[in-house]
């Protein structure tokens, strides 16, 4: 009798933590390969019971699971697709959360000369001009669209480039071990590159110009237009993220000593 009645309470057990509550959301790359979603999710599971499952992909992947409805929120960063997202309804509100910034890295002889230039467009008219190797994501994710802004900012087009530049169509994680084994120039969030761990002879050379800053922003998937998206968890996990909770882990995590992202929400 005794060994059927712990056999129902395992059962009665197993089934709770089948039933707890679960929501999907669509992450960048760079926020997962920075290693801080394995400090976030087992916090956001002990203290709302809530199990975050992530899809792992770039900003522009993400955005279109957000409005197919595949997800019940996003963590992005890519404004003016962001502002898009919106626009067209697949959206209720756009939440910043954190931000870092991103880098130029490249091979540690510098050979186009970037460690002394005085913006981010000096660094890559100096790269194309020496025509030296370079790595893009080339995912459509929000540092390959950042990527792309800054190309044209500095008057290049990236889409008449030679051999020289090289689209992965990957990840960052990726596109650094590419850079490294290519004794390439790239580009990188901060925390990527932080979490990398300097592999190979990659340095970072450019950092500091104010057009490099990295907002990332929370998104819940509009219930409007997707009725089975699960918007009262997508609510609870903001407000979670939004917390003092969550602005001590963000804040407190480091890699080598180094802050890879700062908190900015505001409202928590």
């Amino acid at each position: 009798m005794i060994q059927v009645f712990i056999g129902l309470l395992a059962a009665v057990t197993l089934a709770a933590t089948a039933a707890a509550d679960q929501m999907r959301m669509a992450v960048t790359t760079s926020f997962h390969n920075s290693g801080l979603s394995d400090i976030l999710l087992p916090a956001i599971r002990d203290d709302l019971g809530l199990e975050v499952q992530l899809l792992v992909v770039g900003t522009g992947q993400a955005l279109r699971l957000g409005a197919a409805g595949d997800v019940d929120a996003i963590l992005v960063h890519s404004r003016k697709a962001e502002d898009a997202f919106l626009a067209e309804g697949h959206g209720t509100h756009r939440r910043e959360i954190m931000y870092n910034d991103f880098v130029l890295v490249g091979p540690s002889e510098d050979s186009a000369g970037i460690g002394d230039v005085a913006s981010a467009a000096d660094a890559l008219q100096r790269i194309a001009r020496a025509r030296q190797p370079f790595v893009s994501r080339g995912d459509d994710s929000g540092t390959h669209k950042k990527e792309l802004s800054l190309w044209a900012a500095a008057g290049q087009d990236a889409g008449s480039f030679g051999s020289w530049y090289r689209a992965v169509g990957a990840g960052m994680g990726q596109a650094l071990n590419t850079a490294s084994a290519m004794h390439a120039y790239t580009m990188s969030d901060r925390a990527s590159w932080l979490n990398f761990g300097n592999r190979g002879d990659l340095a970072l050379l450019y950092a500091g110009d104010p057009v490099l800053f990295n907002q990332y922003a929370y998104i819940p998937v509009n219930p409007d237009k997707h009725g089975h998206v699960k918007f009262d968890l997508a609510t609870k996990l903001e407000t979670w993220l939004v917390s003092d909770r969550a602005r001590t882990l963000i804040d407190t995590y480091r890699i080598n000593g180094e802050t890879l992202f700062v908190f900015n929400a505001t409202g928590g």
